[in-house]
């Protein structure tokens, strides 16, 4: 008999413990399997070998996991050094776990790399994409970035009716997303028809140029009197540099100071316009509300595909979803290989980009439509006047 250990590593999604729940079932199917490990907070409860057994949990206690958001057993961004993975080799063998399975985005499948060169032949490793960024290298999308697709969609949307109500102001939402745009992008399926918000979409992958953002602002709003702008917290200039200075930065950690505020008071400044700054934050990676139906499912998916590639022989790769099909929407599991996925940003291609830097292009909203799970809320609108002999006046 041996064990399998299950950790998650960076920020949770609304669906990290689908995942969990798909290589927790997958795992009860093999009989060789004794205790189904989860590690306590990340890597930090490998080392301080704080575990907790899942094979004991009753089924209708795991079946909450496919709609609990954050993690159910914790993560962590514990910054591990090379005599880290010795230990954990160690730990591992001492507790007769012979399968890992490590759930997380780029940073997570590189301790996946490390951890499977520290332990040899002796331990099966495998990763579990999530990260609500979409920016895993070489796979179609990663589960979690659906359901936080869909989440930006909803707030932009209702915004943007808000907006249309009482049109004399600008509305900056500021969206997660430090180096790749892929959630602010989606703000674009929040439209149902022509010249519907979000007017502007700013992107981490376009440098920002100030003269032609507030050029397009007032543009619009003379047009509009009321206009919708969302924008990624990591927008940066020509030169790299973030638009609003980081407050903190050491190693891969920094915190930008918040971008939709300093639009907003440039806006003001610049312009003579009211103007306003909107960021749900975390709100945005841990609504269940807007959990994806299709990324709950591909993320039970990943969570079975490792387990079952760990626990039949296979170590040093990646599940993944490589897409066959848009209409109709099909993505086939794989398996990649880790070396692949260690640290490898994935960031907007251009094709997805529009010309002038301020929007996407259909060919983005076509893949991006299916990950949603639903399509956006159809609202009521009554807003304009007929003369008295019936004609349209606006």
């Amino acid at each position: 008999m041996a064990n399998l250990l299950i950790a998650h590593g960076g920020a949770p999604t609304a669906v990290i413990n689908a995942s969990l729940y798909g290589a927790v079932m997958e795992a009860k199917r093999f009989p060789g399997i004794e205790h189904i490990y989860a590690a306590v907070y990340g890597s930090a409860g490998i080392l301080n070998e704080q575990f907790t057994d899942l094979a004991q949990v009753p089924e209708e206690e795991l079946e909450k996991l496919l709609r609990t958001p954050g993690s159910a057993i914790g993560t962590s961004r514990t910054h591990l050094e090379p005599e880290d993975y010795a230990a954990m080799a160690q730990i591992l063998k001492k507790h007769d776990i012979r399968y890992v399975l490590f759930t997380g985005g780029n940073g997570s499948m590189d301790t996946c790399g490390h951890l499977r060169a520290a332990c040899g032949n002796d331990v099966f490793v495998a990763g579990i994409p999530k990260t609500i960024d979409n920016d895993i290298s070489v796979i179609d999308h990663a589960p979690g970035y659906g359901s936080a697709a869909n989440f930006i969609v909803q707030c932009v949307s209702e915004i943007a009716q808000d907006v249309r109500s009482l049109p004399i102001h600008v509305s900056i939402i500021e969206t997660m997303g430090r180096n790749a745009g892929w959630i602010t992008a989606a703000a674009a399926l929040a439209r149902r028809a022509e010249g519907d918000a979000p007017d502007i979409i700013c992107l981490p992958e376009v440098p920002f140029d100030e003269e032609r953002f507030l050029a397009r602002v007032r543009e619009l709003h003379d047009k509009k009197g009321g206009v919708v702008v969302v924008v990624s917290e990591g927008l940066k200039n020509a030169d790299g540099s973030t638009v609003a200075p980081p407050l903190f930065e050491e190693g891969r950690a920094r915190y930008d100071g918040d971008v939709g505020t300093y639009l907003a008071r440039l806006i003001i400044e610049k312009l003579s316009i009211k103007a306003r700054s909107e960021k749900p934050g975390i709100w945005g990676r841990a609504c269940a509300q807007a959990q994806s139906s299709v990324d709950r499912e591909e993320a039970v998916r990943m969570g079975a595909l490792a387990a079952r590639a760990v626990l039949s022989g296979k170590s040093g790769v990646m599940a993944g979803l490589m897409r066959c099909s848009t209409d109709p929407y099909i993505c086939e599991d794989v398996l990649v290989p880790i070396e692949q996925v260690m640290l490898e940003e994935r960031l907007m291609p251009k094709e997805f980009i529009s010309d002038d830097g301020f929007d996407v292009t259909d060919a983005f909203c076509e893949w991006c439509r299916p990950l949603l799970g639903s399509a956006p809320a159809q609202y009521a609108d009554f807003k304009h006047s007929v003369n008295m002999e019936g004609v349209r006046l606006h």
